[in-house]
C-alpha cells in the first residue's frame, strides 16, 4: 500500500508540475491591488469612523508608476509627480493612519492647498489614477484603439485644466511619442484579450477610489477645483 500511495503522488506531482503558471503581468498585479483596495469601501466593511488605511491606499498606489513609464516621454512629466506625491505619502502614512487623517491635519493648519502638503499631493495622485482609468477608458471606445487619441481627450479632460500652459504644451507635443497599439501590448505583456479585461478591471475598481476621495474633500468643504 505504501508504494502505490508514493506512486499515486508522484503522478499527482508530475501532472501539477505540468500546470500552466499564472502570469503576473505589470497590469494584472496593478488591477488586483486596486479591486483588493476598493473592498474596503464595500459597504460590509466600515470606513467611516476608521477611514481608509494610508498604508493600503500607497501599497496599491505605488504599481501605477510603471503605467506612466509604459506611456514615454508625453507623461514623463506626470510620472515624475505622481512618483514624488505617492512618495510623500507613503512617508505620512508613517505617522497617519488613513486618507482623512491627511485631510483633518491639513483643514486644522489652514494648509489644505498649499504647495507641498498632503491634502494637496493626494489631490495630485487621484489626479493620477484617474487619469489612467480615463486613457484606458478612451482606449476601449473604439475599435481603432487609438493609443494618442485615447492620451489626448483623457489628459484634456482630467489634467489640463489643472497644468500650467508650459507643461501642457509640452504633454501635447509629446503625444506623437506615444507607443503605438502593439508596441503598448509588449511593453506591458499583454495579449489584445488580455489587456481589455484587464483595462476594464482596473477602471471599476478604480472609479469608488477615485469618488471616495473626492467625498473628503466636498464633506470638509473643499472644492475640486484646484
Amino acid at each position: 500500500m505504501e508504494e502505490e500511495e508514493d506512486e499515486d503522488d508522484t503522478f499527482e506531482d508530475a501532472v501539477c508540475s505540468k500546470t500552466p503558471a499564472r502570469v503576473n503581468t505589470p497590469l494584472s498585479v496593478i488591477t488586483e491591488a486596486f479591486e483588493n483596495l476598493a473592498d474596503l469601501l464595500k459597504p460590509d466593511i466600515s470606513t467611516d469612523e476608521d477611514g481608509l488605511s494610508l498604508d493600503a491606499f500607497c501599497s496599491a498606489c505605488t504599481h501605477v508608476s510603471i503605467l506612466f513609464s509604459c506611456l514615454g516621454f508625453a507623461f514623463k512629466f506626470a510620472e515624475m509627480e505622481y512618483i514624488s506625491k505617492v512618495k510623500d505619502l507613503v512617508e505620512a502614512s508613517k505617522t497617519l493612519d488613513t486618507l482623512q487623517n491627511i485631510l483633518d491635519l491639513d483643514v486644522e493648519n489652514a494648509t489644505v492647498k498649499t504647495p507641498g502638503s498632503r491634502s494637496r499631493n493626494l489631490r495630485r495622485v487621484r489626479q493620477g489614477l484617474d487619469l489612467i482609468r480615463a486613457i484606458f477608458e478612451q482606449f476601449l471606445m473604439t475599435d481603432e484603439y487609438s493609443l494618442k487619441d485615447a492620451a489626448t481627450t483623457a489628459y484634456t479632460e482630467v489634467c489640463a485644466p489643472f497644468h500650467t500652459w508650459a507643461v501642457r504644451t509640452a504633454v501635447y507635443a509629446g503625444m506623437y511619442t506615444l507607443p503605438t497599439r502593439d508596441q503598448l501590448l509588449l511593453r506591458l505583456n499583454e495579449t489584445d484579450q488580455s489587456v481589455e479585461k484587464n483595462m476594464r478591471r482596473y477602471m471599476e475598481a478604480s472609479q469608488p477610489i477615485i469618488e471616495y476621495i473626492d467625498k473628503l474633500y466636498i464633506e470638509r468643504n473643499i472644492k475640486l477645483d484646484w
